[in-house]
């Protein structure tokens, strides 16, 4: 085979947009649905929506610690009330039937709250039947002696400062209704979902398939860290960096192997993979050198959708199929592959999981110093992001932007999005940049 002989591409490359929506257009989403246990839920989407069973909580509680009264409207400063017991959470409030003489009668009526009665509730706590509100306990007085009952020796209590609208109290259904739709289906799960599910009594859900990924690292200069290098041979780091942020985006790497730049070995690795995975991503061996065999055997062994990028770093690119897999054949400089990675193999891991597709968010910045660079093609330019004296978001382009060197990724905060006739750029000048920070919750 001889890897010059190529067939024709547009001479610059595809821009990142066209060439996303090209990739997002052949694929589907996986088949199939797996059961698992909420807390190997994080990171994966929902297969369906989930509903609430019950009613959460489940039942009218106070909002603050004071004491729950029956009158709705706001009493009086100076309204007196007789303390009849406590309501805590996991505890709700039980008249004692003996000193209240309420022995024979109905057991459901006898924890109703009476107006001209109080009492003790705790933050959480349920609300007796005919509470109306809580009054804050700093509002409140209580009183011994004989209390409002003559004769009773309860304990009262009495109102000591004015009183507002709101009745400080949860409703039975304020978390989520009965049937109410918790998430729907398509949802990648956060921890905020995950605290809201089990709030509402979720112990397991459905979920979408991962995406598992074989990952080719290709080379004849490259030796595992650890080992000896030999001459003109370096560190291999591609897999290590590809497997971390594919981990970090919630990928799953089935298999990796680096292979030597030998057609023969390539052509094995890459048919094992297809049959192992769901989608097949190689580093090096995608450009138009000598040894660069990725591409010509993807031709050879499916097809190839479309080879080069209108990009700056990332240039050496390709897409096509494997064995009726996606494939990607990322650059083999390691920041080339790690920002391909994140500009076009994440949203489509994510369309095959069947989430909606979320790239990183964009904000504005101005440059915090000048930037050196010829026009030609667009850049994703590493950066630190600042705040200025006035508040003002900056962006600061520190060291060689090399697609080599990874150092350029530690730290960054940012890619600034400099269009392709750009040149060199001064201080304060505004760009677009995508924010390296992924949300919490």
């Amino acid at each position: 085979m001889d890897p010059g002989s190529r067939e024709p591409f547009p001479r610059e490359g595809l821009p990142l947009a066209e060439a996303r929506q090209r990739i997002l257009a052949a694929l589907q989403p996986l088949a199939g649905r797996e059961q698992v246990p909420l807390e190997a839920a994080l990171g994966r989407v929902t297969a369906e929506p989930v509903l609430a069973l019950e009613a959460v909580p489940g039942f009218r509680a106070s909002i603050m610690d004071g004491y729950a009264i029956a009158e709705l409207e706001a009493p009086a400063v100076g309204a007196l009330w007789q303390l009849v017991g406590r309501s805590a959470p996991g505890a709700p409030f039980q008249r004692d039937r003996a000193q209240s003489g309420d022995e024979s009668a109905d057991p459901s009526l006898c924890d109703v709250l009476r107006p001209g009665e109080a009492i003790r509730i705790l933050t959480g706590a349920p609300l007796p039947a005919g509470a109306q509100r809580v009054l804050p306990q700093e509002l409140v007085e209580r009183l011994a002696g004989p209390g409002s009952g003559e004769g009773s020796g309860a304990e009262a209590l009495t109102l000591k400062g004015e009183l507002g609208r709101n009745p400080w109290i949860r409703a039975a259904d304020e978390e989520a209704a009965a049937g109410e739709e918790l998430l729907p289906g398509g949802h990648r799960l956060g921890p905020a979902d995950l605290g809201r599910l089990a709030s509402c009594g979720v112990a397991q859900l459905g979920v979408r398939p991962r995406p598992r990924v074989g990952l080719l690292i290709s080379g004849d200069e490259l030796v595992a860290a650890g080992l000896a290098r030999g001459p003109g041979q370096i560190w291999e780091s591609n897999g290590v960096l590809l497997a971390s942020l594919l981990a970090r985006l919630g990928g799953v790497v089935a298999e990796r192997r680096v292979v030597a730049d030998d057609p023969a070995l390539l052509r094995q690795a890459l048919s094992e993979l297809a049959a192992a995975a769901d989608v097949v991503v190689s580093t090096g061996g995608v450009s138009a050198g000598d040894t660069d065999w990725i591409r010509p055997l993807l031709a050879e062994l499916g097809a190839v959708d479309f080879w080069k990028l209108f990009l700056r770093p990332g240039r050496p690119f390709a897409f096509g199929q494997l064995g009726g897999k996606p494939f990607f054949g990322l650059p083999g400089n390691p920041v080339a592959a790690a920002i391909t990675a994140l500009q076009l193999l994440w949203p489509a891991l994510q369309h095959l999981e069947g989430a909606p597709v979320e790239l990183l968010p964009r904000l504005k910045v101005r440059l915090a110093a000048p930037i050196r660079r010829s026009a030609g093609r667009p850049e994703l330019a590493r950066a630190r992001l600042l705040v200025g004296p006035d508040g003002e978001l900056q962006a600061s382009v520190e060291g060689s932007q090399a697609s080599s060197r990874i150092g350029s990724l530690q730290g960054a905060d940012l890619l600034l999005e400099i269009p392709a006739e750009q040149g060199g750029l001064e201080a304060g000048t505004e760009l677009w940049a995508q924010l390296l920070r992924l949300p919490l919750f």
